[in-house]
């Protein structure tokens, strides 16, 4: 028996299958490498993933990590090739790395990366078939689908009145509910609550030139002799520093608009009933021009959907719907079986402020998913 046919007998055999449809469908496969620059998933992956890393110092210094997803990988290829900046579509098959309590910190994922399309309705929606043609290929037929947008969210918080600093925080926010709610709370009553121990440094920066507060920042922890602290790199610390100094700017939220912002994050439904309902919502609150090219999408999304045979009464939308990834700036969406676990067997959405924030000199519209092959390997059927 050849490696080929040991190959083709193996545990993975399913997955390579399922690749191979990716690639016939136009998408070619990379293999980034599995050691990274850590500084990427730091900055921008969210704390869920940062405290769940494995990260290493070269002898120079540098952190690097094992991967813990691959669309940041995927990402930094696609910006390194001759085609960075044109429509790409790239697929992959490989292991990432994260700490997990009940679970090998080893596991294999698959998925689609997809960049520089303009059609962005029609590519969300096709992010979505494909991810519905993985958990059919292993034998789920119907699995729940959760969707949410955070374009959304974040046109409602660029109409309200606040500094550009809370603005940002909201938005941060966003995948953080707890924090988002004592974020809203402290905007109600007003003033600035950051930690006694911080004001002096926080009064000294307020007002300062935003590069030169940064680099005095990241001076200072150097001297210290300060790395990373918590998952996070200097650079990351420096910039909560400047945040703190700028969220403790004079700012109130008005209770009202506090109501509006839970109305609004209690929307949930079909996205026909959801679109309404928003509509409705954003002509009550004079926040029509505000909301209206992310509703325009997200309609235009779900017809596509529907071009593409999805019943969207089967589809569960929800504003407060979002992912564990910062990086994610539009529709997101989960694939679960809740029969089982309830983990997510497929997840994506769009990301098109991630390429500028690693190098890219334009806006790159990008949109993927990944696929659990462990979580789907449970399900019978034959590639």
């Amino acid at each position: 028996m050849d490696a080929r046919t040991n190959q083709a007998k193996g545990p993975d055999a399913r997955a390579e299958a399922l690749v191979a449809s990716y690639e016939r469908s136009g998408y070619a496969r990379l293999s980034p490498a599995i050691l990274q620059p850590a500084e990427p998933f730091l900055d921008l992956s969210g704390e869920d993933i940062r405290k769940r890393m494995y990260l290493t110092t070269a002898p120079g210094g540098a952190e690097f990590c094992l991967r813990p997803d691959l669309t940041i990988p995927v990402s930094r290829d696609y910006l390194a090739s001759p085609a960075a900046g044109q429509p790409a579509g790239f697929c992959y098959l490989g292991p990432v790395f994260r700490h997990r309590s009940d679970a090998p910190a080893e596991f294999l994922q698959a998925g689609i990366e997809s960049f520089g399309r303009p059609d962005k309705a029609a590519a969300d929606a096709e992010m979505l078939a494909l991810g519905l043609e993985a958990t059919a290929h292993y034998g789920l037929g119907a699995p729940m689908v959760q969707t949410g947008d955070v374009a959304l969210f974040a046109g409602l918080v660029a109409a309200l009145d606040l500094p550009p600093a809370w603005k940002r925080r909201l938005v941060k926010d966003f995948n953080r509910k707890a924090n988002l709610a004592q974020d809203l709370d402290r905007l109600v009553l007003g003033g600035n609550n950051a930690r006694p121990e911080y004001q002096g440094v926080l009064a000294a920066l307020a007002g300062s030139d935003p590069k030169g507060a940064h680099a005095l920042v990241t001076d200072l922890l150097s001297i210290a002799g300060i790395n990373a602290v918590g998952g996070r790199s200097v650079g990351e610390i420096a910039d909560r520093f400047l945040e703190q100094s700028a969220l403790g700017a004079s700012a109130k939220l008005p209770r009202e608009v506090r109501s509006l912002i839970e109305r609004f994050l209690a929307v949930a439904g079909d996205p026909d009933e959801a679109a309404a309902e928003l509509r409705a919502l954003a002509a009550e609150a004079s926040m029509t021009d505000a909301l209206g090219p992310a509703l325009d999408l997200f309609e235009s999304r779900t017809g596509f959907l529907a071009a593409r045979g999805i019943d969207v009464k089967r589809v569960r939308f929800s504003t407060a719907f979002g992912r564990g990834f910062d990086y994610y700036t539009g529709f997101v969406f989960e694939l679960t079986d809740p029969d089982r676990t309830g983990d997510p067997l497929v997840a994506g959405g769009r990301y098109d402020g991630l390429l500028t924030r690693l190098g890219a000199a334009e806006p790159i519209p990008a949109v993927g998913f990944a696929v659990w092959i462990e979580r789907l390997a449970i399900y019978g059927g034959a590639a």
